[in-house]
């Protein structure tokens, strides 16, 4: 495999990776958001995550196995992010604890940002498997398949609010943006490594394909399932309605968002 195939996906992973910094740049304009708005972009992010798990992957592990396989894939990648984000649980990533860290503390921090993005690399990873073969977008001399735009697309979007998340209480903290962006980039870190990894997999196990794809959707949407929902739930609780309406309607718009990557 060519070098300049694994840089292609690195890059794809690390622009995932940056995207989260952006949810640091609205506190150039404003001091605070909103429950509301919060919980939308919690909704958000959750649509897109299973539209892009859904359609996006496992529709595309449809062409490489049958449900044998990806219902493995699925149940795998669920059960890693379950069992591992068990271990740590209770476990609260604070950059301010992270600037004084000793070595043990330094050790948790890492496992619980691989937990939390080591998957959505794992995803954007897959979706390069037919990276070179015919019918891709064409782009610097690569064919990159459509389902790895779309991947790509889908973890940029979602990662704005979990940068947003991270930024509340630095903010709070009298953090400036740069700072803020910088953490929030921080917590993503895996994403590229996670997707060369992936990569190299697929890539070496064809055979594997309809698993590979299969794990990476399970592993999306456990994530959506214990951690997303719940943020969102969590920032409502003081709406009308726990601010159930609003996570809801964030979570349609999530999926009709992406629903135009479908038809490209």
């Amino acid at each position: 495999m060519a070098h300049s195939e694994f840089a292609l996906v690195f890059i794809a992973g690390a622009v995932t990776m940056l995207a989260t910094g952006l949810g640091a740049l609205p506190f150039f304009f404003i001091e605070t958001v909103s429950d509301r708005l919060n919980v939308a972009l919690w909704g958000v992010a959750s649509g897109i995550m299973v539209s892009a798990s859904v359609f996006g992957l496992i529709f595309e592990a449809r062409e490489y196995g049958g449900p044998v396989q990806i219902g493995a894939g699925l149940l795998v990648g669920a059960a890693l992010v379950a069992v591992s984000r068990k271990l740590i649980h209770g476990y609260e990533f604070d950059p301010g604890r992270y600037e004084s860290a000793d070595f043990p503390t330094l050790v948790l921090v890492v496992g619980v940002l691989t937990v939390h993005s080591f998957p959505e690399g794992v995803a954007v990873g897959v979706s390069f498997a037919q990276l070179g073969l015919e019918g891709g977008v064409p782009l610097y001399g690569f064919s990159i398949p459509v389902l790895a735009v779309f991947m790509t697309v889908a973890i940029s979007i979602h990662n704005i609010p979990e940068g947003i998340a991270v930024s509340i209480p630095l903010q709070s903290m009298g953090a400036g943006v740069p700072r803020m962006a910088w953490w929030a980039v921080f917590t993503s870190i895996p994403q590229p490594i996670g997707a060369v990894i992936a990569y190299g997999f697929v890539r070496l196990a064809r055979d594997l394909l309809a698993f590979g794809f299969g794990f990476a959707a399970g592993a999306m949407l456990w994530l959506v399932i214990i951690e997303l929902i719940p943020e969102g739930r969590e920032a409502g609780a003081e709406l009308p309605d726990n601010g159930n309406r609003v996570l809801i309607a964030g979570f349609i718009a999530g999926i009709l968002i992406m629903l135009p990557l479908l038809f490209v």
